[in-house]
């Protein structure tokens, strides 16, 4: 019994020597991490580095950079994917959200929240839900370049980047994804739609007219362009929350036709290697779209520029391997 008990005595000792030591240890530990975290002065320094770069896009030259307008008004989640997914593309400087929904406020703390970004992201709250409200021509775009994208849409990095080396070749036009046409019929309607409403047997299978803006490259000053519009092109659009695309085309040829003195494509189409709808259009609904835009397509011209027609194009840039 007596060296079960001095045993127990020895082990008593050694467990609070190792106690002690631990304590030891951690306080030292503590110290060490103390002196490792940056002083009051380190701090200042680190945030104003952290500023630095927020703000090092703000300082890309107007001539090689572009800013993102997208407008939505309730797809907050697929809002936050796509924000995040462009915060990757270079020569990017800002982006615009043109926020549609009066009723609520935009995600704004919560993106700032998820940060810190690369990119400034720049709320726009509207008091009215118009369809025409992306193209206003807002002080904070500060580039010639605007790339205006859906609020459905992701584009990969590869085909922006891509897009806006072909855009800086064709300034003067709308460069972007999604071709559309317009076909006159024999009692003289016009029909709107994609390559397939016209016959490749006649010749005309792979021809375009118009470029829609909801992703494409264009300059700025089409923005003011617009504005310019008869005010019955406004009221068209404002009447079926549809169409500005269409009345911007009609503008931009316009404007080329005017100033060369020939009928010139609104636009110039870039195959996309990767561009996917994340949230499909319901099949309901569309063909009553198709037939709003067919009308607008036949209105808008004796609406506002009897002498300025559409014009075809074929041509066609691939972005190769």
């Amino acid at each position: 019994m007596r060296i079960r008990w001095c045993c127990c005595r020895s082990l008593g000792r050694v467990r609070t020597h190792f106690f002690i030591a631990s304590i030891l240890l951690l306080l030292l530990a503590g110290v060490s991490l103390t002196f490792l975290l940056p002083n009051n002065e380190d701090r200042s320094i680190l945030l104003k580095l952290r500023q630095s770069s927020n703000n090092s896009l703000t300082l890309l030259d107007p001539e090689d950079s572009f800013t993102i307008i997208m407008q939505t008004y309730n797809r907050t989640d697929i809002l936050l994917k796509l924000l995040n997914h462009y915060q990757a593309v270079p020569y990017l400087q800002c982006i615009i959200i043109v926020w549609n929904n009066p009723s609520e406020l935009p995600p704004r703390k919560l993106w700032d929240a998820l940060g810190p970004h690369p990119v400034p992201i720049i709320f726009k709250e509207q008091s009215v839900n118009r369809m025409r409200n992306r193209l206003q021509p807002h002080p904070e775009i500060k580039t010639d370049a605007v790339l205006m994208l859906d609020d459905d849409t992701l584009v990969s990095v590869p085909d922006i980047s891509f897009t806006f080396s072909v855009w800086k070749q064709f300034s003067d036009q709308i460069v972007g994804f999604v071709p559309r046409k317009h076909v006159s019929t024999a009692s003289g309607v016009y029909s709107y739609g994609s390559f397939e409403l016209q016959d490749p047997d006649k010749g005309g299978g792979d021809r375009y007219s118009m470029i829609l803006v909801g992703a494409a490259f264009f300059h700025r000053r089409f923005l003011q362009l617009f504005q310019e519009q008869p005010g019955e092109v406004h009221a068209l659009v404002d009447q079926t929350q549809n169409c500005d695309d269409i009345a911007m085309n009609f503008a931009v040829a316009r404007q080329l036709s005017q100033a060369s003195g020939l009928q010139r494509p609104s636009g110039v189409f870039v195959k996309p290697v990767d561009m996917r709808n994340l949230e499909k259009e319901a099949s309901s609904g569309v063909g009553s779209a198709v037939q709003q835009r067919s009308t607008a397509t036949l209105t808008l011209q004796p609406a506002g520029w009897p002498q300025a027609g559409l014009a075809f194009s074929r041509c066609h840039v691939v972005l190769l391997d």
